[in-house]
């Protein structure tokens, strides 16, 4: 991968952490959280979030996946479900 690349992407990683990190805080104060107690709920709703997400986007790639194996042939010229 290309030097430019890794940058970006690390950029956008980052951007997408902090801006879960500013939420999740936004809301713990929001919501009456003061104190220590903020530092708590922040973390436990960031890395909630981040986690969620880590399993939220692969399982949606492999069901978009498979949805797409299921009605698609494999031979280019064969209609992919039969119309009766």
């Amino acid at each position: 991968m290309p030097e430019k690349m890794k940058r970006i992407l690390i950029v956008l990683g980052l951007t997408l952490v902090l801006a879960i990190a500013l939420a999740s805080l936004g809301i713990a104060y929001a919501g009456g959280v003061r104190g220590v107690g903020l530092v708590g709920v922040w973390f436990f709703f960031t890395f909630g979030i981040i986690v969620v997400l880590a399993q939220l986007i692969p399982a949606g790639i492999l069901i978009s996946s498979l949805i797409g194996t299921a009605f698609s042939s494999f031979q280019k010229g064969e209609m992919p479900i039969r119309a009766t």
